[in-house]
């Protein structure tokens, strides 16, 4: 199936192309960025203007094969010169949305521009401006059209994002896959693991949990599978294709879903409870302040925060509660154990 670009990368591009005409006082038609694997993409730039101190660039989105809401929706990005020395800053324009609540990356009121599209887009605009001898003390505006009324069906507003979209891509690429397919693979990869004598494989929910796995345990990459979303997929392979010892890695919010009887962790099709995670957080001693809050949490990054802040190990919790799903699943013979890690990759949670 066909790739495609992240909102992301679109306006990382955009935003190069706009500071390039700041600076040069000319657009070309065509805009080449840097992506954090070493990618080189280039993209059409769709308009351009150059006004009152503000270059302007916009990209048609091209999401390849993937049903990407924001497929063929426009990127556009406003350059202005900031402060001396403040580096690069974000400002959310039309179609972006507005941090309203916390237990996001970001701070409250910040534009939902996710830390890695930032840093992609100030690598590539510190890049420009260094090669023209000047600073990146730049104010970069991104714009979505209609990216208020395409937000309606995402998740932006049960995540408290007000007035648009977000702007995300980890790696700049998207990668479409289907279900079938990727579960194909899971049973594969238990397969190769299996059949090259190796007794102890990984799970990962995503490529963070992968990395800190891989790290803590030096597994080879035929130690570890890209579980995904598909826990359910592998566990009941591994019923009949045993191995002697599983670690499950994730993100807290997804394995909490799996510690709470979901075995499909997308977001489509599965959800935290945060009623539950409020009665768990009250049996283990929280105040009646910290259960409101919990039931009435917007994240689980947003409950995990709270247990932290009242000394409650609730990522332990959640890992033992994967663990038990887990067992209850497989027939037995498998040593599991649970690892939980936060967004840097940093282990916030155990079962063993």
């Amino acid at each position: 199936m066909r790739r495609g670009w992240t909102t992301g990368a679109c306006a990382a591009a955009a935003a190069s192309a706009a500071l390039r005409g700041l600076l040069g006082g000319s657009f070309n038609e065509q805009i080449t960025i840097e992506l954090p694997r070493g990618q080189t993409p280039t993209f059409s730039l769709e308009t351009t203007r150059l006004a009152d101190g503000v270059a302007a660039a916009s990209v048609i989105k091209d999401a390849g094969d993937d049903p990407d809401v924001t497929h063929g929706a426009e990127i556009i990005a406003e350059v202005r010169h900031g402060a001396p020395g403040a580096g690069v800053t974000f400002e959310a324009g039309d179609g972006v949305g507005t941090v309203t609540l916390p237990g996001l990356p970001l701070a409250v009121g910040e534009p939902a521009i996710n830390p890695a599209p930032r840093r992609i887009i100030t690598d590539n605009l510190t890049r420009i401006a260094k090669a023209q001898n000047a600073d990146a003390d730049v104010v970069v505006r991104i714009s979505i059209p209609g990216g208020e009324t395409l937000a309606e069906k995402t998740m932006n507003g049960r995540l408290g994002i007000r007035g648009g979209l977000s702007v995300l891509g980890t790696t700049g690429i998207v990668i479409p896959f289907s279900c079938a397919s990727w579960i194909h693979s899971i049973h594969r990869g238990i397969d190769v693991a299996r059949a090259s004598g190796i007794d102890h494989i990984a799970a990962a929910t995503g490529s963070t949990s992968e990395a800190a796995v891989r790290n803590k345990y030096g597994l080879a990459d035929t130690a570890l599978i890209d579980m995904g979303d598909f826990a359910g997929g592998m566990l009941k392979y591994l019923r009949s294709n045993t191995v002697p010892r599983l670690t499950i890695a994730g993100g807290f919010a997804k394995l909490t879903k799996l510690s709470q009887g979901h075995m499909d962790l997308h977001s489509s099709r599965s959800s935290v409870d945060f009623a539950r995670l409020a009665d768990t957080l009250q049996a283990m001693g929280a105040n009646r302040e910290q259960v409101t809050a919990t039931r009435d949490a917007n994240t689980a990054m947003a409950v995990l925060e709270i247990a932290a802040a009242a000394n409650l190990p609730l990522a332990n919790r959640i890992a033992a509660g994967t663990r038990e799903a887990a067992l209850a699943t497989l027939s037995g013979g498998t040593e599991i154990e649970v690892l939980i890690y936060d967004r840097r990759g940093d282990q916030v949670g155990y079962a063993g």
